[in-house]
């Protein structure tokens, strides 16, 4: 049995149980669970605060956990990576208040900072030669300067409009965050077994995510340039169509150059392009 902690609610938990059910596990998630099994895989999920989360790999008391890249930057630098999973994207920034100007970082210089984040906030000041007064704050941090508290926090930021709300501007990004998957030093080999199985189908829906199935229709003395733009997971699928002189292409894009592809197999004279989602990508 694969231990796997996740956080006990939010919305890093709603999207670690969507992706463990897009990789076929089914996990009875009833409210106020502490502890789940899941019917169809060898795992179990344990549903921790996120601070205690990264403790629980070191002890290993869970053999993985999907948490953010932030805690363990913050808490959890000996704990290895596996697989960064592309959601609950944010970033950690340095904010201060609206009237506030801000020329550089050395602005910062013996101010008040109010954050959740104290060692990734330290060694960030550190780096830049900056000495500053920290103030380790769990929750709320935003209010810090409305209050007479701080001069400046650090904290994460997504959207930005709880910094909006309570009067803030983003002047700093420390660094880019997204959920990960991180695995326990103490893992067992049986269990290290069960995680193989376990990221073969999550790198099977990450592909998919990131990916579009394309099937379009061109002439035959367009197909080697169309080929060209179209190289699919190792080359474009070629099928004659009714009508003399014309072929069927099916293929796979990039979502990131997803626009851009599209624009270039229309000027080499592709047309009837449908693209559909993909579910799964096994390779």
């Amino acid at each position: 049995m694969l231990k796997v902690a996740i956080q006990k609610s939010g919305r890093l938990h709603d999207d670690s149980i969507k992706i463990l059910k897009e990789a076929g596990i089914y996990i009875d998630n009833g409210k106020d669970q502490l502890k789940t099994t899941s019917r169809n895989f060898p795992l179990e999920v344990l549903y921790l605060r996120n601070s205690d989360i990264p403790q629980y790999l070191r002890d290993g008391v869970v053999d993985l956990a999907i948490l953010g890249e932030n805690l363990l930057v913050e808490k959890g630098e000996d704990l290895k990576i596996v697989e960064k999973l592309g959601f609950s994207k944010c970033r950690v920034s340095v904010a201060i208040p609206k009237e506030k100007k801000f020329t550089s970082l050395e602005d910062l210089e013996g101010k008040k900072i109010a954050t959740s984040y104290p060692n990734t906030v330290k060694k960030f000041l550190a780096e830049k030669g900056i000495k500053a007064d920290l103030h380790k704050i769990s929750g709320s941090v935003e209010i810090a300067p409305n209050i007479g508290l701080a001069d400046a926090i650090v904290d994460i930021v997504s959207s930005g409009s709880t910094l909006f709300k309570n009067n803030l501007k983003e002047v700093e990004q420390i660094l880019k965050s997204e959920a990960v998957l991180a695995v326990s030093p103490q893992i067992s080999t049986e269990a290290n077994e069960i995680l193989d199985r376990l990221l073969f189908r999550i790198q099977s829906v990450l592909k998919a995510r990131t990916s579009k199935y394309v099937l379009l229709n061109a002439p035959n003395d367009k197909l080697d340039k169309i080929i060209e733009i179209l190289p699919g997971m190792k080359s474009p699928t070629v099928l004659p169509l009714a009508k003399e002189g014309w072929s069927s292409l099916h293929s796979v894009i990039n979502e990131e150059t997803f626009w851009e592809v599209i624009d270039e197999l229309k000027t080499n004279g592709a047309e009837g392009i449908l693209i559909c989602p993909i579910e799964k990508m096994v390779l």
